[in-house]
């Protein structure tokens, strides 16, 4: 029993201890977060973007066949 207190002591010591990293580098992971979130919306851009150009591909190539 003891040997199993002391692993849940030490998976609590593990916590804390990635907590206080957390708290006192908090900007580390917000800039983290907000580079994901700059990469998201980068890729939504650029969707977008692939579909409109897709559209714009297809009334050229219907334009083409008409005349």
């Amino acid at each position: 029993m003891e040997f199993v207190w002391s692993v849940v002591a030490f998976i609590g010591e593990a916590i804390e201890a990635i907590f206080g990293y957390v708290e006192h580098h908090h900007w580390l992971f917000a800039l983290l977060a907000g580079g994901y979130v700059f990469y998201l919306h980068d890729r939504s851009v650029h969707a977008r973007f692939d579909a409109l150009d897709k559209r714009v591909d297809e009334i050229r190539r219907r334009l083409a066949i008409e005349y």
